[in-house]
Formats: structure tokens, sequence, C-alpha cells
């Protein structure tokens, strides 16, 4: 088992306070977004040594000895580095709409932009890696976020109560109506894949319209019964407006997590993470097409070759309980689950679910690791890498330890 540290991405949208709360530190007095925990390349985690007390980057450690430190399943299914990444993300500001390839794309895009010369970080590179990036984010506080297309039916229904909104004699915006008759299209997903593309191409006045939609909800239009929708169109015009992804949001499931939910994000699903802390887990890739509500690059063509245009019910994740008190959360991705890790003064044990290589964090109390190769103690912020070769790893609370103790851990979910 290794103690590490971790890599903070200060993304402008990320909160200056959540995450150096959870994790009971000072703050950095910048926004800090997201908190990478894994060996991306790009920000990999650092490993403590502790036969020598040097550090080494996770991927180095991880490349040295895959099958002790990944274990044998996982570099047959994966190859050999760690397949997922772990991170706590703060929003407090709407991220860019955004969609993730599939493995098959992300493969072959990565290839033909290599084969480009395109270089690394060049601001129009669309595949960082050759991965996909599947995704699960928990939340830790409500959290609020735009997920996938809802069905064609109830997303005209919310365009003809905008279309109310003005006067006959008005200045009714023609975009609105010409997105209600996208979506009337026999074949949904064709729908709903012109209404796309009629918006995120800013063409055809799309940005003089989505003014007049948002002034008319702002004069007084009634926002209920979509208030959640319609008020998500007012604040995200106020940070980009004009944009196409004010409207596209009212394509998109508008989904309030609790504290304790979970949903997951396959490849092909359109989605913003809008405000909240949470644990997010994804397959190990930085590769995002960005679809709007952004000042970086689009690339519209493949975009929307990448979409998935099929209404989806927002695809959340339940608890599972197994027969040894564990609490896990498991999408249907190989590369990762989530286990959820409370314990009371009054606590056993909880076996760490562990399939290859695992990793750590603790937000609350305190906790050590114990294995029959050795142990280690873990406060509120720390976090450690453990091998696979380590396993069977317990989990116990810290004896003498205030209030109860909570940590997450990710594994593979093979």
């Amino acid at each position: 088992m290794y103690e590490i540290d971790n890599v903070l991405r200060d993304y402008a949208w990320g909160s200056t306070t959540a995450i150096a709360s959870l994790l009971g530190r000072a703050e950095s007095g910048r926004p800090e977004a997201e908190l990478w925990i894994g060996a991306h390349p790009d920000s990999p985690s650092v490993a403590h040594l502790p036969e020598d007390g040097t550090r080494r980057p996770l991927d180095s450690l991880v490349s040295s000895d895959p099958d002790h430190f990944l274990g044998a399943e996982s570099v047959a299914a994966f190859g050999p580095r760690l397949p997922f990444l772990a991170k706590i993300l703060a929003a407090a500001q709407p991220l860019s709409l955004q969609v993730h390839p599939s493995l098959e794309q992300a493969r072959e895009g990565f290839a033909r932009e290599n084969e480009a010369g395109l270089d690394a970080h060049a601001p129009n590179r669309n595949y960082k890696d050759d991965n996909h990036k599947p995704e699960m984010i928990f939340a830790l506080t409500p959290f609020e976020a735009l997920c996938g297309f809802r069905p064609a039916a109830e997303t005209r229904k919310i365009l003809q109560h905008v279309a109310d909104a003005f006067p006959a004699d008005g200045q009714s915006p023609k975009l609105v109506q010409a997105l209600i008759d996208d979506l009337a299209a026999a074949d949904e997903s064709e729908g709903l894949r012109q209404a796309f593309g009629r918006l995120i191409t800013g063409g055809q006045g799309v940005a003089e319209d989505t003014a007049l939609v948002v002034e008319a909800l702002l004069s007084g239009a009634p926002l209920e019964p979509y208030q959640a929708e319609l008020g998500t169109v007012i604040s995200l015009n106020e940070k980009y407006p004009g944009d196409p992804g004010v409207l596209i949001s009212l394509l998109l499931n508008r989904i309030s997590l609790k504290p304790g939910q979970a949903v997951y994000l396959p490849a092909g699903n359109v989605h913003a993470y809008l405000h909240g802390l949470g644990v997010e887990v994804m397959a190990s890739s930085d590769n995002v097409l960005r679809g709007g509500l952004t000042p970086k690059h689009v690339d519209v063509p493949e975009l929307l070759a990448t979409i998935d245009f099929h209404p989806v019910a927002v695809p959340m994740v339940d608890a599972e309980k197994t027969v040894m008190d564990q609490e896990l959360f498991r999408p249907p991705f190989r590369e990762f689950q989530l286990q959820r890790i409370e314990l009371g003064p009054d606590s056993g044990p909880v076996p760490l679910a562990q399939a290859g290589a695992a990793v750590v964090i603790v937000v609350a109390g305190s906790v050590y690791l114990d294995s029959p190769k050795g142990d280690l103690e873990l406060a509120q912020g720390g976090s450690a890498f453990i091998a696979a070769a380590e396993a069977p790893v317990n989990v116990h609370r810290v004896a003498g330890s205030t209030g109860p103790a909570l940590a997450f851990a990710v594994t593979t979910g093979l």
C-alpha cells in the first residue's frame, strides 16, 4: 500500500471552498475544480515509497510491474495501465456541454490526429489519448446536471410553453417553432439530431432568438411547470449569452441529484455538470468533444458523429449491499466501480472490494487499511494506492477518532 499525493486542477469553473472543506485543509484562494486520483499520464498521483522515503509518479510505478500492481486479469482486459481515474469534482459554475467517444471512435480519432501531425496540446485537438471515457458521478452535495436527451414529445411541450409566452401579435422567435417542428419527426432520434444540429451550427439567428427567449422569460413569462429547465436557460445565458448550448439545454434531461445518489454517462451521452460537489469516476482518459457553453474548440462534424441521439431515461446507479456489508455503485462498465465506506464508533472492519488495483480517499474521520502484508493509516484528506497483490484489505475506523469515518474506494468492475 502506498500513500499518494494527488494533482489539483484549477479550472475557472471550480469552487474556491468545496474541495478544501471536504478534505479538511486550508483554501488556496483560487478555483479548485478537480482533484485527480490515479495514474493518468497528464496528472498522475505521486506515490510515497516506504522502502526508501522517495516518491514516484503512479503511472511510472505501475508500469514497472503491471502484473503485481494491476493483476493479470486487469492487464489482460485493459493493458498495462490503471484502467480508471477517480476525481473529486467541485463545480461552482456550469461546465461545457460535452460528449465522450466510444472506444473504437477514440482509437480511430487518436490515430488520425497523430497521423495528421497535430500537436498533443493543440487547442483544436479532439483526442488526447486512445481510450474511451465512460463516467459516473456520485453526489456529495445537491448536484445539478444535464444528462442525455429527454423524449422529443416532452421537449416539444416545453418549447410550446416558451412559444406561448409571446403575444399572438408579437415577435415570436422563428427558431422555437422550427425546433418544435424538428421534434415532430416520425423518427425521434432523427428529429433530435435535426434540432441539435440546427442549434449547434449557430446559424439561422440562434443567438438573436435565444436573446428573445431569455428576454421573455425575464419579463415575467411563467416558468412553471418547467421552472428548473427554463431557469437553467436564464442562468446559462448569463454566462454564455447567445451560445447554442443555452437552448440545447432544453433538449436534455435536467437532473437534481441528492447526496448519495449517482448517475452514469456512457459514450455518446451529451451532458454538462451545472453545480455541486461529487466523486467522479471514469475510464482513464481525457477525451472530450465539446458542444457549447465554452470558449474552447467545438468541432461540429466530429461532435455530431459522436453523439447518440436516442432519448434516454436518466441513467441512475443504485447502491448495492453485499453480504460483507460493502456498499457498491456498479455502472455497466468494466473499468471501474465505486465503494462507499462509512464507519461509526461501533462499526467493525469493512472488506475493501478489490478486483485488481484500488485507490482510496478519506473525506471524514480517520481509517486504517489492513492487509496480511502491512497497514496504512489515513486521516481526512489522505489517499492511497493499493496494489492488486496486496489483497485482501480491510478498512477500519481508527480507535479514539472523533465522529464517523467516511471513505471512497475505486477498483475495476471485473
